[in-house]
């Protein structure tokens, strides 16, 4: 059991992350943090798991930055879970007239922000790969996001970090060919959608000593 009593868990990251969660009345939202924080508590109801929601619609890695102290740092938690990368993307194919983001200050951001963590010494990291980009293999979101994934498997590894490879888990479901959406518009998830990534964080998590 990787958890210890009243431990505290961050989720940041985007809208995938966000999931309406400034309108639930627990701020969770209804996508896979709200399923995780349900079967932590079914799991492990004598621990009082803290779960925070710090997902933000839109926002890239440049974004976290901006926020890393008061929606990460200074919930001093035990855990951190970051889900980055998909919008980093996006906005290459659907905005070209902003700043974009490529992989080299993706990854030198993304770097920036885990070095800042290591003031929170008792902090485990859980790292998630962007998911997809359109629910077939070869498409032209796919194809850019892979140097994302491959960066933030690198970081996991040289953090220490829990890598939760989430990305690998869509494009399996999705060579079984079952014709179920996991998403609504090729980013955002339905509920199957967001079961997937549930049910891989906490696979990831299974077996993890703190």
């Amino acid at each position: 059991m990787p958890f210890q009593a009243k431990d505290r868990i961050v989720f940041i990251g985007d809208s995938i992350t966000d999931k309406g969660r400034k309108k639930d009345p627990l701020k969770l939202g209804s996508g896979y943090v709200r399923m995780i924080h349900d079967y932590l508590s079914l799991e492990y109801p004598q621990l009082a798991l803290k779960i925070i929601n710090e997902g933000v619609s839109g926002n890239r890695v440049i974004d976290l930055e901006k926020r890393w102290r008061m929606d990460v740092l200074d919930h001093q938690p035990q855990w951190l879970s970051i889900s980055i990368g998909i919008n980093d993307v996006w906005r290459q194919l659907d905005n070209h007239d902003v700043e974009q983001v490529y992989p080299d200050k993706f990854e030198a951001v993304y770097r920036h922000l885990l070095e800042q963590t290591k003031e929170l010494p008792d902090c485990r990291l859980i790292l998630m790969e962007p998911t997809v980009i359109k629910e077939y293999p070869d498409s032209t979101g796919n194809g850019l996001l892979k140097p994302y994934v491959s960066i933030v498997n690198r970081l996991a590894e040289e953090y220490n970090a829990i890598l939760v490879p989430t990305h690998q888990a869509f494009l399996t479901f999705l060579g079984y060919e079952t014709g179920k959406d996991l998403t609504t518009d090729g980013v955002h998830m339905t509920p199957l959608g967001d079961t997937l990534m549930a049910a891989t964080w906490i696979k990831a998590l299974n077996g993890t000593t703190k």
